[in-house]
């Protein structure tokens, strides 16, 4: 069956991404680690006076592999000229959904990537320190962290 012609591939990008994202805001987690890649998360469990048990966020950063950071330089080059183009407040909607992708592409760890936002930079500044910079300058923001909305 043909797709309606209004229908493109960021368009089922982002309802990709709100379904993942209502999974992920009902706890469940049924994805594999990510592959090329480890993490070692710690939290501690913290009684409260009321009783209740929390959890605090986890103290160690996620490990990207050298393959998994390749494809995601390799996944914003191409992007570059359209945010140019769009212009920044529709290029950010474009790095969002883009990021989100790669992180489901990548064991499903957008979890991940929303607690530690600063991991694109770090990941693109090391395996793309050009593509990063083009990116930031393109979607006018001081890094890309800030771009990442959901």
């Amino acid at each position: 069956m043909a797709q309606p012609r209004w229908i493109s591939r960021s368009t089922l990008v982002v309802a990709g991404l709100f379904a993942a994202a209502a999974l992920t805001a009902c706890g469940s987690d049924t994805s594999p680690a990510p592959t090329g890649s480890s993490s070692s998360t710690t939290g501690s469990a913290t009684a409260t006076s009321a009783g209740k048990t929390t959890t605090s966020a986890p103290t160690t950063t996620l490990e990207i592999s050298d393959a998994s950071a390749t494809q995601l330089c390799d996944m914003i080059r191409p992007e570059l000229s359209n945010w140019r183009v769009q212009g920044p407040t529709l290029g950010r909607i474009g790095l969002n959904a883009l990021v989100h992708e790669w992180a489901l592409r990548n064991g499903g760890i957008n979890g991940h990537v929303l607690a530690d936002k600063a991991m694109i930079d770090r990941i693109t500044a090391k395996s793309c320190a050009d593509v990063h910079q083009q990116a930031i300058e393109a979607l006018e923001l001081p890094d890309l962290a800030s771009g990442i909305a959901f």
